[in-house]
């Protein structure tokens, strides 16, 4: 596979870079389920913290025969991660530069490409990898406000926005609790086609509408009933469940189904 003869030809250059203790291989390396269309998370830690040096950060990568361009990963929270695009042949690689200290929080523990003096596997031998779970309180305390957001945009006739907030919701919400409810990582929507079971996956399908207001209303109302079912399945009595505003939206909810395609739907034939 591409990604095991990148991760090889990476070993043979950085081991020779003194400024760097350990390279390590993360991601579905670790399950052992690459295939052609899988990307490859490359760890490198360093004996001084880059990041923040982007110049620095592309020094590295610009090691590696075949960088085409690539960006920091700002946009998902993490600024240590340089996002990379290599060509001949053309594979994605995101880096992710830490020093040794960085190196005790991770989410998974690594495969180890290289390690001067055994310093990443005594990190690993030492500390925890914990997989970041979902603040079943933080999902509560904004769901209704996320629906009552929908609402507004259907109302309206955005239907273009409202769409993309469906998207959203998939991926905060409902993503992770079914990965949750199926035993699985809660790591967004990724593989729901093959780690959901089948009647979870239909669900999370029905969650996505078409281009009319209609579809978007029964979307939501379909995403409402998901939530609540998803959170008698999940939440404990110590969720405190905001059954004010869950009332109140649905009341408008209500509102804005009785609309006339008049008055709620002048985008659409």
């Amino acid at each position: 596979m591409i990604q095991h003869e990148f991760a090889e030809r990476a070993t043979k250059i950085w081991s020779k870079d003194k400024s760097i203790i350990g390279l390590a291989v993360a991601g579905s390396w670790l399950t052992n389920e690459i295939d052609e269309f899988s990307d490859l998370d490359l760890i490198v830690v360093t004996k001084e913290k880059i990041t923040g040096n982007k110049a620095k950060m592309f020094d590295y990568a610009q090691q590696l025969a075949g960088f085409l361009s690539g960006f920091t990963g700002e946009h998902v929270g993490e600024p240590r991660v340089l996002i990379c695009l290599y060509g001949d042949p053309l594979l994605h690689v995101d880096i992710k530069f830490l020093t040794l200290i960085e190196f005790h929080q991770r989410i998974e523990n690594p495969s180890i490409l290289f390690d001067t003096g055994g310093q990443l596997k005594s990190v690993i031998e030492q500390t925890e990898s914990k997989f970041p779970h979902p603040d079943y309180q933080w999902i509560e305390d904004r769901f209704w406000i996320f629906v009552h957001y929908a609402l507004l945009k259907i109302g309206r006739g955005e239907y273009l926005e409202a769409l993309d907030f469906f998207g959203f919701l998939r991926m905060v919400v409902f993503g992770p609790l079914l990965h949750i409810k199926n035993g699985s990582l809660s790591r967004g929507v990724r593989k729901v086609e093959t780690q959901l079971q089948d009647k979870d996956f239909d669900n999370l399908k029905s969650t996505i509408p078409v281009y009319s207001r209609q579809s978007l209303l029964d979307s939501l109302q379909t995403s409402v009933s998901l939530y609540r079912q998803l959170r008698i399945s999940l939440f404990n009595k110590d969720i405190r469940l905001q059954k004010e505003t869950e009332d109140t939206v649905m009341e408008y909810f209500n509102k804005i189904e009785n609309l006339s395609v008049a008055d709620g739907d002048k985008t659409e034939a």
